[in-house]
């Protein structure tokens, strides 16, 4: 008899603690996400910015690969978690980025922020 009840006690907990980590840790991953994404977004309209003010053939093509990057991350459901092709949208806005980046010529493992704390992705 206290077996059984142990053992629901603790299957009850155990659910419970299970929930709470869960919530944790699906928190600080959609952050990361967020934080990720939010900056290839400034990123790119800062750069759309720069390349529009001076247009020529070279830039046209950089602008284009920009709007496409922009364009992706308007697209991406940061509000739906269940999204089944999350993941493989978030690989092809890294590699867009990327693509990007060696257009402009700028290193795509930038880093921001001070010595002791910095967000890389």
């Amino acid at each position: 008899r206290f077996h059984g009840e142990g053992y629901q006690e603790g299957l009850a907990e155990g659910r419970h603690a299970g929930m709470a980590e869960g919530r944790r840790y699906g928190a600080l991953h959609g952050a990361r996400i967020s934080s990720e994404i939010g900056c290839y977004l400034g990123f790119a309209l800062t750069w759309h910015c720069l390349l529009q003010k001076c247009p020529d053939e070279k830039n046209s093509r950089k602008i284009r690969a920009l709007d496409s990057l922009i364009g992706m991350i308007q697209k991406f459901p940061y509000e739906d978690p269940t999204y089944d092709k999350l993941q493989e949208d978030l690989e092809k806005i890294r590699g867009k980025f990327r693509q990007v980046c060696s257009m402009l010529n700028i290193q795509s493992d930038f880093r921001i922020g001070t010595e002791r704390s910095s967000l890389t992705f």
